[in-house]
């Protein structure tokens, strides 16, 4: 079992248990909106992701919890699209109660990750995006090395609006520079 330890936080596996308490943990922020929430998801629900993490799992996905030191699960965070022959991939991930966002925590696990990404798996490029409202991504993403190069104008609709979505990248070579 992998468990990628940071200060505050630690990531590991995700178990079924894991999931389903983050799915009822979920705290949707409509002050810093992200560009999906699913209101009304049962507990099946969780299930059906837990099968889908551990179907990708190690293929075209690593996904790992978010846990504080004392073992609470408190999100989750994702290497996605996973491209072994081109050594990319793209990052994602998510705290789910309002009171864990603003501590510190997503970018501690975005670190841990992207030492994974680049230290072990050997990608050479990591990409990133959020909608242009989602200030605390934006921040984690930048704080993170993360360099914005580009946007997409008006490419999702949410929340009866048109939002820009702006993309990110990181290489190996940036992100070893800066450590």
């Amino acid at each position: 079992m992998v468990k990628l330890q940071g200060e505050d936080i630690y990531l590991g596996s995700l178990e079924r248990a894991d999931c389903k308490k983050l799915y009822e943990d979920f705290e949707y922020d409509f002050t810093n909106p992200t560009d999906h929430f699913h209101i009304g998801y049962s507990a099946e629900k969780s299930d059906e992701w837990f099968d889908e993490i551990q179907k990708l799992q190690g293929k075209e996905n690593i996904r790992l919890g978010i846990f504080l030191n004392n073992g609470d699960v408190i999100g989750d965070i994702a290497l996605q699209n996973i491209d072994y022959n081109s050594r990319t991939g793209s990052i994602g991930m998510g705290i789910v109660k309002l009171d864990n966002r603003g501590k510190g925590y997503g970018k501690q696990a975005v670190r841990l990750m992207l030492e994974y990404g680049f230290g072990f798996l050997g990608l050479e490029r990591i990409s990133a995006n959020t909608l242009e409202i989602n200030a605390a991504a934006r921040k984690c993403l930048e704080a993170s090395g993360f360099i914005a190069e580009g946007r997409e104008r008006k490419a999702v609709y949410f929340c009866a609006k048109r939002y820009d979505r702006l993309l990110y990248g990181l290489l190996a070579d940036e992100y070893n520079e800066e450590r």
